[in-house]
């Protein structure tokens, strides 16, 4: 079954609306009286979020003899076009691990199984609205929205404090203007005030620029996603390429790194300050040196407040597996709140349920983690979320666009007639 193409803001809110009203299923339903076999792949790579989840497949197969799950390792490297072979193929997980954004074309092409009939009512109130809107298309639900990511500023506590500057808070994080001037005071002596890994440019990009005001993607009538590159979608990009080309303040080296490539430079003292995704935390509790003391800060935010895209992880069934009630029945163990939790704390993540997020164990200064409690109030659907093709605008177009434009190559308009006009000529072949 093909899903019905994604429709306006209006469509899609009154089908949340709907989801969240009420749902069909209770956690006690009863189970089938053959054995099930279910696969659940994950895409856990850390030590302690593979054990989390082993150890709660472990405890549901004690507990329900009759609907037994086996554990099968994935990767974030090759997940997409590995599960795009399994669904053509026929061999499709029944419990799918991916994240949001990877969903929109398998939703489209059918593989997904709608999941409004399926899931308990428990599940669907605590999960918050932002959050089932990145796995709503169209008409329905294609995914469980579990562990959510903020991006967030790590900084050397010394080297910050002996600056004088303002600490920021998430009730008053830095402007964008206010962090310039920030990494300019923290640069000198060897050192740069920041450094940004922009191997992977595009979802920083977006994703921080909602807090701008950009937005770069929007949908217009019968769903048309078209991109426009407006004043708020400038901000973030220009900030970085000043502090890269102009201020001096930025590492240039930094443009090939992925993130853990950033921490030896941290660690070192040639950089103040690494903006990172908050799972980072446990490579630097692990790799620090013994004394250095970091802290958690919020990002920038601009006129659009402190909001930020995300594009959280989740859990789907494979509309060809022939246990779609039992798969939903595991979903709902994994996600109660306790379990929730558990999964967070493994991958060093936030969750996106309402009750796992006042959970007591995250509320706690230590490791920065009540700061991204509170940072999570202003987590977004990124903006390219559900848009068709967009994987291929970021591949083709976007990721060497910015590349190019932060070194230096080529200039701000340059960057805007690439991402809005051949953006647009890619996005059209998929919207026809």
């Amino acid at each position: 079954m093909r899903v019905s193409p994604l429709r306006a803001a209006a469509v899609a809110a009154t089908t949340l609306a709907l989801l969240l009203s009420g749902c069909a299923g209770t956690d006690d339903d009863p189970g089938t009286d053959r054995r099930v076999e279910l696969r659940f792949q994950s895409l856990a790579w850390q030590k302690e979020s593979v054990e989390a989840n082993e150890q709660l497949v472990k405890e549901w197969n004690e507990a329900h003899p009759d609907i037994q799950v086996r554990y099968v390792q994935g990767s974030w490297d090759t997940v997409h076009d590995q599960l795009l072979t399994s669904f053509e193929g026929d061999e499709a997980p029944d419990v799918i691990h991916d994240a949001s954004d990877d969903l929109a074309d398998f939703a489209d092409g059918g593989y997904l199984a709608d999941l409004r009939t399926l899931l308990t009512d428990r599940l669907t109130a605590d999960i918050p609205r932002e959050s089932w809107r990145t796995t709503t298309f169209g008409d329905g639900v294609y995914g469980v929205p579990f562990l959510q990511e903020p991006r967030v500023l790590i900084a050397n506590t010394k080297l910050l404090k002996a600056s004088g500057v303002r600490i920021p808070t998430p009730d008053r994080p830095w402007s964008w203007d206010e962090f310039r001037q920030v990494a300019k005071r923290l640069t000198g002596r060897g050192r740069y005030g920041v450094a940004w890994p922009l191997k992977e440019p595009v979802s920083v990009t977006l994703n921080l620029g909602l807090s701008a005001g950009g937005r770069l993607f929007h949908r217009g009538p019968g769903g048309k996603v078209t991109i426009r590159s407006e004043e708020g979608d400038r901000i973030v990009p220009d900030t970085l390429h000043d502090q890269i080309g102009t201020d001096r303040s930025a590492a240039r080296t930094a443009l090939g790194m992925g993130g853990s490539d950033t921490l030896p430079g941290f660690f070192g003292g040639k950089y103040a300050m690494v903006p990172l995704g908050f799972s980072y935390r446990q490579q630097i509790v692990e790799q620090a040196p013994e004394g250095f003391d970091w802290t958690v800060l919020p990002a920038p935010a601009g006129r659009g407040g402190a909001v930020q895209g995300v594009s959280p992880q989740t859990l789907s069934v494979a509309a060809a597996s022939p246990h779609k009630k039992e798969a939903a029945r595991f979903i709902d163990f994994l996600l109660r709140p306790p379990n929730m939790v558990r999964l967070a704390k493994g991958d060093w993540m936030l969750p996106t349920g309402t009750a796992a997020l006042a959970d007591p164990a995250l509320h706690t200064d230590r490791h920065g983690w009540a700061t991204g409690v509170a940072v999570a109030r202003g987590l977004r659907p990124a903006p390219a979320q559900s848009v068709r093709g967009y994987p291929e605008w970021k591949d083709k177009i976007a990721t060497p666009a910015l590349q190019e434009y932060y070194s230096g190559a080529i200039d701000a308009e340059e960057l805007r007639r690439r991402l809005v006009d051949d953006g647009n000529r890619v996005l059209a072949r998929y919207q026809r």
